[in-house]
């Protein structure tokens, strides 16, 4: 019998033990954290997914040209989601967004609405690529076979056990296929909808210039929030620091089996800057920009539910979203297939 659950389980063990190690190097070094450059960063950060929310806005302004919705409801949505994103694994936020961003445009889908968070993934591909290009190429950041030897569980489980994650990633797309099959069979429209949700792509000009270019502008206001993040908590602000923290997060992205790839980034981030500044501050750092955007955008992600959405609490809009969903499919069923003004280049109202 095979003994493959072992290693993970103490893996596990190391990844909790370190990041509640931070945790502590966190509060221990919280007399000598900046408050100016922390503000600042927050500010920035801020910014960045304002911006980010715009670019969502004009993506839905595409394959909705018609229907009337305003810039302070996606706004909302993306900050509910991100801030919900913050606290809970898996990526739960991302439901969230999507129930109240298809319940803010009227006459909307949940398969196009999904297609357009999709379009926002071009620029982030991009962009991440790069960066991670770079900071392989530092001789500091650890080349993926190393990831079996950090202190992060979800890591070190993948890269311990090649066979594994080609199973997983095999399965997943398996499953992806399989239920856009059955999807395509039970709801005729299904990708019709699909394709509405990237209807910008199909006008490059209007792409670069409402999408990728916003992104690229939310991404400057990213750059220099870590910039003022590494500045608050000591490490240090340079262009190599901010590129090799962006290259830990994108990573940790790409693993959300917890809340802002919590333990991941901790472990990366020890191994980035190991003999750039104490592992004490390093510790302090990864956990303390954790709990600062995360306490920023859960706190406004609640304020917009509150104010914006009129309603009280995660839960609620949990709840809410499974009502929806389940008077979705015949509402659906009875809706004609979306007309070609939806695939229309022009802006509609709302902006």
């Amino acid at each position: 019998m095979r003994t493959f659950p072992t290693v993970p389980l103490a893996t596990l063990g190391d990844s909790f033990q370190s990041f509640f190690d931070a945790v502590d190097q966190f509060f221990a070094n919280l007399a000598s954290v900046r408050l100016v450059p922390l503000v600042l960063a927050l500010l920035l950060f801020t910014a960045y997914l304002t911006l980010r929310a715009r670019a969502s806005f004009n993506i839905l302004r595409a394959a909705y040209p018609t229907e009337r919705f305003q810039f302070r409801e996606i706004w909302g949505a993306y900050f509910a989601g991100y801030g919900f994103n913050a606290v809970i694994p898996a990526r739960g936020g991302d439901v969230v967004r999507l129930f109240l961003t298809k319940s803010s445009i009227p006459n909307s889908s949940y398969p196009a609405v999904g297609a357009s968070f999709v379009t926002e993934l071009g620029f982030d591909i991009a962009m991440g690529s790069l960066i991670l290009i770079f900071a392989f190429t530092q001789g500091v950041f650890p080349k993926p076979p190393d990831f079996a030897n950090l202190n992060a569980f979800d890591l070190s489980l993948l890269a311990q056990h090649p066979r594994f994650t080609l199973f997983l990633l095999t399965a997943l797309a398996v499953a992806t296929l399989v239920a856009s099959a059955l999807l395509s069979v039970r709801v005729r429209a299904f990708w019709e909808r699909v394709k509405q949700g990237f209807t910008i792509l199909r006008d490059r000009r209007r792409y670069f210039r409402e999408v990728f270019a916003v992104q690229f502008g939310g991404w400057l206001f990213r750059f220099a929030a870590f910039w003022a993040l590494l500045e608050a908590f000591n490490v240090g602000g340079s262009v190599k620091n901010v590129l090799l923290v962006l290259g830990v997060n994108a990573v940790s992205a790409a693993v959300p089996f917890t809340p802002q790839g919590a333990g991941v980034q901790q472990a990366l981030l020890v191994q980035v800057f190991r003999g750039t500044a104490a592992g004490s501050t390093v510790a302090a750092y990864s956990v303390g920009q954790q709990i600062a955007i995360g306490a920023l955008t859960f706190g406004i992600g609640f304020v917009a539910l509150v104010f914006i959405f009129r309603v009280r609490s995660f839960k609620e809009v949990i709840a809410l979203g499974r009502e929806d969903r389940a008077t979705a499919g015949p509402a659906a069923a009875a809706r004609p297939e979306p007309s070609q003004a939806g695939q229309a280049s022009g802006g509609g109202p709302g902006a």
